[in-house]
């Protein structure tokens, strides 16, 4: 039995009430210099809905006789504050893992709230598609220090962020993210509730080439083009499960698809008749990685985490229950769209986000833009 914790608006999924720590030893327990480390306390981990399954955490538990407790964020901004906050704790109290997108965890390496994984400690890592060991080959996994190259994340899942459209209503896929903003879907549309994401969509629909990096110049028709997109909005997620509950509820036609197909497979399993779309003009795209906070309080733990969730339960999870792609198999994956733009660094995060708080509101364009 698992309980639900709410805290600041976060879900944590507390599983130390019945994964008690084991006290006797058994098969494939990892190295006693981890089990020890294990003893000081629960394995805390950070993370995005669906990546930490119950069984996949029982599964650890029973592995290394360690309790786990995981905290779920729905935004990016959410993530940063949490692990900011975090940051300033001591002994106990910080995170020992989080999950993360290549392109924030840039943010929280410049910010130095990471440390580097000995990829050798995770054998797992043999189990993942060529272009995923290939980790330097992948902006912002690797840095470059005075002790030569680390590893800044291990790839675990990815997913392209379409469209998933009611096939009743929208009889073919739509073939532009400008669909969210057809006035005659007006009252029709679920949207994301975050501005990072938010204010690349804009860009990505007025055809910019730039979607993560606004000039000066630019904030104001961003900011005009998401106060469109809100008055054609009938709701706002900031969830999977929750986005499935609004569309059903408000009969809608059309989502933006934040977290990918695990919401189009949370729609079908509720019985909906949609189907999911990257329009021809392309569609943003994620690779969530996992990587370790510069104050872990159980680093070898999370090496030992990181490895199991790269094995074939967690890995076949995201496939069948979640339907987003695991860096381990070519099942479920999304490159046979033609033009994916993966998440890279913003260039003020916390602008984008301040300024999606006001538009979401209600504010009119003058009032966003005030200083």
């Amino acid at each position: 039995m698992f309980k639900l914790l709410q805290a600041g608006g976060l879900a944590a999924w507390c599983c130390g009430l019945v994964l008690a720590h084991a006290g006797t030893a058994q098969a494939g327990l990892i190295p006693s210099a981890v089990a020890a480390a294990a003893d000081k306390g629960a394995l805390r981990v950070l993370a995005w809905p669906g990546y930490a399954e119950p069984e996949v955490v029982r599964s650890f538990t029973a592995r290394t006789g360690v309790r786990v407790e995981v905290t779920v964020v729905d935004t990016d901004e959410a993530l940063w504050q949490q692990l900011h906050a975090a940051g300033q704790a001591h002994g106990t109290q910080g995170f020992d893992v989080f999950a993360v997108n290549t392109a924030e965890l840039q943010r929280y390496v410049a910010s130095n709230l990471v440390q580097g994984i000995d990829v050798r400690r995770i054998p797992n890592t043999r189990l993942q598609l060529p272009r995923f060991r290939d980790r330097a080959a992948i902006p912002g996994l690797v840095r470059q220090g005075a002790r030569g190259e680390q590893v800044m994340g291990i790839p675990f899942t990815y997913s392209a962020m379409g469209l998933i459209f009611d096939k009743r209503q929208l009889r073919e896929p739509p073939t532009s993210m400008a669909a969210l903003w057809d006035p005659a879907l007006q009252g029709k549309v679920v949207i994301y509730n975050g501005g990072t994401h938010n204010f690349s969509l804009a860009a990505l629909a007025m055809g910019w080439d730039t979607p993560f990096q606004y000039a000066d110049t630019q904030w104001q028709a961003g900011a005009d083009k998401l106060i469109a997109l809100r008055r054609n909005a009938v709701a706002v997620y900031t969830q999977p499960e929750e986005s499935a509950r609004l569309f059903m509820r408000h009969h809608a036609a059309l989502m933006f698809a934040n977290y990918g197909m695990q919401q189009l497979n949370l729609l079908k399993a509720a019985g909906a008749d949609v189907a999911y779309a990257i329009p021809k003009d392309g569609a943003l795209a994620w690779l969530d990685c996992w990587a370790i906070p510069r104050n872990a309080p159980h680093r070898n733990l999370a090496h030992a985490w990181i490895d199991h969730l790269l094995g074939t339960e967690a890995s076949a999870l995201l496939v069948t229950r979640q339907g987003l792609s695991s860096t381990v198999s070519e099942a479920g994956q999304d490159g046979a769209h033609q033009r994916l733009l993966w998440l890279a660094p913003v260039e003020d995060a916390m602008r984008r986000e301040t300024l999606w708080r006001r538009i979401r509101s209600g504010d009119r364009l003058g009032k966003v833009m005030a200083p």
